[in-house]
């Protein structure tokens, strides 16, 4: 059971102050938390792809490359890469170096994305939205396999036998399908055998069991070994010394964040009803304590099959130290509680 971290790398407005932090600082100190959460023990750390004023991320890789020299065992993923705006070759080059500069703990996790700000920036109609994401996966994987790439598309000019560089460490190296949930992302994910990486972030992930079932039956009949594949989850939460804490410090600049996104899409408003609902058991927000959070994430596994977990965290700006102090509760007490229990849990279960 892996557990790690994920991030945004979000520059909302304090919300006791109504500052807000520069892309410059805020950057920086997502690399001192990745840089901690290695530290701790945790397996993962991955930074998500935006182009908007509110998260500094607008180039993941960059900020990987970066933590990759200061650690040494965590691996270092996107989360996501908007693979229908970019463009494959430069992403495998992009992590392929980030690769190297780690000694092998890259990982590419490519999507369609949930944010659209990306397509205008660089040129792309949304009505192709789907269509860019097939073409741009086919790519990247047949760049990932072949030293030399020969390759015709229909949104990108077509590569004549050429070689792509650098060489990735990993042979190959790792590439995720990042989903929300639709069965037709899990299926495509099983059918190529690649991890898959679902968004939990409301709802009950119970929920999510019939898909982890699908990928697997859909791996299975594409003749891969489900034995050799991983599903990831990503979900919001905060980790403190108590549950009260916990709920005191993040459910404010959340609240703030969510409600400047459901302004956007036409949500229901965020309450604190909303919130407290989703922190219960069964729930998709991984918000208390030390024991709370890990009851959640045995639950995960356990029910729905999740083999790693990612925790995003913050959601809206929060006082560097607190997501620091919670990295250091997540990878100290949270993982290891979960570890033992799951590992005793997996030995019971294969007798």
């Amino acid at each position: 059971m892996e557990i790690g971290l994920t991030s945004f790398v979000e520059t909302t407005p304090d919300v006791n102050t109504g500052k807000v932090i520069s892309h410059a600082e805020r950057i920086r100190e997502v690399v001192e938390e990745i840089v901690l959460a290695d530290e701790v023990g945790l397996d993962v750390y991955g930074v998500g792809e935006h182009h908007r004023k509110d998260y500094a991320s607008s180039a993941p890789a960059v900020i990987l490359a970066a933590a990759a020299s200061q650690t040494k065992n965590i691996r270092l993923t996107s989360a996501v890469t908007v693979l229908s705006s970019a463009d494959p070759v430069r992403v495998f080059q992009d992590f392929a170096t980030i690769d190297a500069i780690s000694n092998g703990r890259a990982e590419i996790m490519a999507g369609r994305g949930s944010f659209i700000e990306s397509f205008p920036l660089f040129g792309y109609d949304l009505k192709d939205y789907n269509e860019l994401f097939d073409e741009k996966l086919e790519l990247l994987l047949n760049i990932r396999k072949s030293e030399s790439v020969s390759w015709n598309g229909k949104h990108r000019a077509s590569i004549d036998n050429r070689g792509v560089y650098p060489l990735s460490v990993q042979e190959p190296i790792p590439v995720w399908i990042a989903s929300g949930g639709t069965p037709e992302s899990v299926i495509r994910a099983g059918i190529l055998g690649l991890p898959l990486a679902l968004a939990i972030i409301g709802g009950s992930p119970l929920q999510f069991a019939p898909l982890v079932d699908l990928y697997y039956r859909a791996a299975a009949q594409a003749g891969h070994d489900p034995s050799q594949l991983t599903v990831a989850s990503h979900s919001h939460g905060f980790v403190a010394d108590t549950v009260e804490e916990a709920v005191d410090k993040f459910f404010p600049p959340t609240e703030q964040a969510m409600n400047v996104l459901a302004k956007e899409r036409g949500w229901a408003p965020y309450t604190k009803n909303t919130f407290d609902h989703a922190r219960q058991l069964e729930g998709a927000l991984y918000v208390g304590d030390v024991k709370t959070v890990a009851e959640k994430i045995i639950l995960l596994r356990k029910e729905v099959g999740i083999t790693r977990f990612m925790l995003h965290v913050p959601v809206g700006s929060m006082p560097h130290k607190d997501v620091m102090h919670a990295i250091e509760l997540l990878g100290k007490e949270v993982a290891p509680m979960v570890r033992k229990e799951i590992k005793q849990w997996e030995l019971e279960n294969s007798r």
